[in-house]
């Protein structure tokens, strides 16, 4: 058997196929207009006996959730995703009561697509809607039209999904002219369980990284960016979603439990091309390119990137991190005086709640989460670190 607390119950796979790139887009990705199903299967299925092996693992892991992300997981066959647990079963089990989620895109997720997949027994869908101002999706390369997400929502409410995310995303630049606050009411249209914000940024690998770097296209200023988030905030948090994680939204019960995996520090375990693994104190990272993965695979070889070894000064860092970005928030019962004095420092500027045993950010605070994780990591290291 998998031994205790040390075996994964959580497990992320990536479908690397896409028909083109966003323009906002760095993940490992390839564009196709077919994905490969059979040799993705294969390669995917055969990674896992190759960790299990590499892992000692014995016996099945026995999984509470399960979440297939992209690259466009609906482009693939039907019959994929109950070809794939079936196949995986040697390796990782999991149940009704498990959480498993599928990415979508509009233009791809189908009444078949999702007729299929809840056969299959998947159970939660993220729809990758982004935006509904047309200018703004032939931008970004989307191919859904602003309708697309419609259909999409509806095409799972007639399979019987009763839990689907939505994705937006914000700060975009002006001379678009998004209207965000319509967008997220266009969102809320849809009726959606849960809500996923992402911040447009220029990624250096990206085709609006490059754009940006030539001059070519300006981002959001920071002023900009923020008065979005906070607008989703409020518009949110009125229609009854809780703002659970610094990003993500959702309805009371429907917060993502796959992605609060992560958040907590929890192992998980991954397969596909760029997916990223945590077995504590080991995190690795697989290669990024579909056919080295594929290859790599098929030759017996597990196609790890790299990996390092979080030692303490990272856990320290990512502890408050963590900590931070949930409204679960970084307990106060064992603080040094410095993490005291910051938590009182934060509340009065009004970007942490008034809670004496736990330091919770505001919507505001959120804003400025990476600079005061770092300032809290080193105030519980000793330091006397003060964010002003």
């Amino acid at each position: 058997m998998p031994s205790g607390s040390s075996a994964p119950r959580a497990l992320y796979i990536h479908v690397p196929f896409c028909v083109r790139r966003c323009s906002y887009c760095d993940f490992a990705v390839q564009a196709t207009r077919e994905a490969p199903t059979a040799v993705w299967l294969d390669a995917v299925v055969g990674e896992m006996r190759l960790v299990s092996q590499e892992r000692g693992w014995t016996a099945p892991l026995a999984l509470d959730t399960v979440y297939v992300g992209g690259g466009t997981p609906s482009l693939l066959d039907v019959g994929a995703m109950a070809e794939l647990r079936h196949r995986l079963t040697p390796y990782a089990e999991w149940d009704d009561a498990a959480e498993w989620t599928c990415e979508a895109n509009p233009e791809s997720f189908t009444a078949a697509t999702a007729a299929d997949w809840r056969a299959a027994g998947v159970n939660r869908i993220s729809l990758g809607a982004q935006t509904f101002h047309e200018p703004a999706l032939r931008w970004m390369g989307r191919m859904h039209g602003v309708e697309g997400p419609r259909r999409a929502m509806d095409a799972a409410r007639e399979a019987g999904f009763g839990n689907v995310s939505v994705d937006l995303i914000f700060g975009l630049p002006r001379r678009l002219e998004r209207d965000w606050g319509a967008d997220l009411h266009h969102a809320l249209t849809l009726e959606p369980e849960h809500v996923s914000l992402y911040g447009l940024t220029a990624e250096a690998a990206a085709p609006l990284g490059r754009w940006v770097l030539e001059g070519r296209e300006t981002l959001a200023d920071e002023d900009r960016y923020a008065d979005e988030y906070l607008l989703a905030h409020t518009h949110l948090t009125a229609a009854g979603f809780r703002h659970y994680e610094v990003s993500n939204f959702g309805l009371p019960g429907r917060q993502s439990r796959h992605n609060g995996v992560y958040w907590t520090g929890a192992p998980y375990a991954a397969l596909g091309p760029g997916a990223h693994a945590f077995y504590p104190p080991l995190r690795r990272w697989n290669v990024r390119s579909w056919d080295a993965y594929r290859d790599s695979v098929a030759a017996g070889r597990l196609p790890v990137d790299d990996e390092e070894t979080v030692d303490e000064e990272t856990r320290a860092l990512e502890r408050a991190w963590l900590g931070l970005r949930t409204d679960t928030g970084y307990s106060l019962a064992d603080a040094r005086d410095a993490e005291l004095r910051l938590a009182t420092l934060w509340r009065a500027h009004g970007w942490a709640h008034p809670d004496d045993s736990t330091l919770r950010l505001t919507a505001e605070g959120w804003l400025l989460l990476d600079r005061l994780a770092v300032d809290l990591a080193a105030a519980a290291e000793g330091g006397a670190a003060l964010a002003v």
